[in-house]
């Protein structure tokens, strides 16, 4: 499936027989040229305090606690398997999310996990870069730039990804153009991935809310990924504190089949 471009493998492992552990199989089933080729594997496992525990594992085989695009598919695969009806909790890394499938695609229920930091330099690549830092399930860092299309995000993301200021598993590297008083445009280079992608649910949330902070959009905010589609954060300020946040998007299938692990 895809979210925005965002490919995935979904597996209904409600019997957890998935080799969950085995870091090699899944580099080699999401490898683009010799698997299926994936930025993500998603298992759909059981869970008692929600419908299902979705367990995400970027493509170098590592596990990471929140997808925004990818939860938006494994609630639709949820919906189609009658694992859960069409509004659902979802048990991630990161908590206990709320799903609804809609006409227009999959809301979810995002949340943030610390106070976001705001408007802090670093130093990369001869350059100082003004960016905040916040996480939506994952950590992200927001740069804000006049064009992002002219980003050299191939350059720019393998060297602030891993940048000290971030921890030390380094975040998320976004960088967002305003288009209008409720619209962003963003790009996304994203850690395990460790390349762009074509979206990234918890970095548009992450624009979005970064934005809003900073006094440049106002919510519902519809932000265009480099995919094309158009997500929608909507959410709650009250000063800089923020609430009520979903992320509303496509959940798409791209195909069904069999694997032999």
């Amino acid at each position: 499936m895809h979210g925005a471009g965002n490919d995935f493998i979904l597996i209904d492992d409600r019997s957890m027989r998935f080799p969950s552990r085995d870091r090699r199989r899944i580099r080699r089933i999401c490898a683009p040229h010799t698997g299926i080729g994936a930025e993500g594997l998603i298992l759909l496992q059981p869970a008692k305090e929600a419908a299902f525990f979705m367990r995400f594992f970027n493509p170098d085989g590592r596990e990471a606690e929140m997808c925004g695009n990818g939860i938006r598919c494994a609630a639709r695969l949820a919906r189609d398997l009658n694992i859960a009806g069409r509004e659902m909790n979802v048990k991630t890394r990161s908590g206990v999310l709320r799903a609804e499938v809609v006409k227009s695609g999959v809301r979810v229920s995002m949340l943030l996990h610390s106070k976001p930091r705001l408007n802090f330099t670093v130093r990369a690549a001869d350059r100082t870069v003004l960016c905040s830092l916040i996480n939506t399930g994952v950590p992200h860092a927001v740069i804000e730039t006049g064009e992002v299309e002219k980003v050299d995000l191939a350059r720019l993301g393998p060297i602030l990804r891993r940048h000290e200021e971030f921890g030390p598993k380094g975040a998320n590297i976004d960088f967002m153009s305003v288009a209008g008083k409720h619209a962003l445009r963003a790009r996304t280079y994203e850690r395990g991935v460790e390349a762009e992608t074509l979206a990234c649910g918890t970095g548009i949330t992450a624009c979005a809310i970064i934005a809003a902070l900073n006094d440049r959009v106002k919510p519902p905010v519809k932000v265009k990924c480099r995919y094309g589609d158009i997500l929608e954060v909507d959410f709650k300020m009250n000063g800089e504190t923020v609430g009520d946040i979903t992320l509303l998007g496509p959940a798409e299938y791209v195909f069904e089949g069999e694997i032999s692990l």
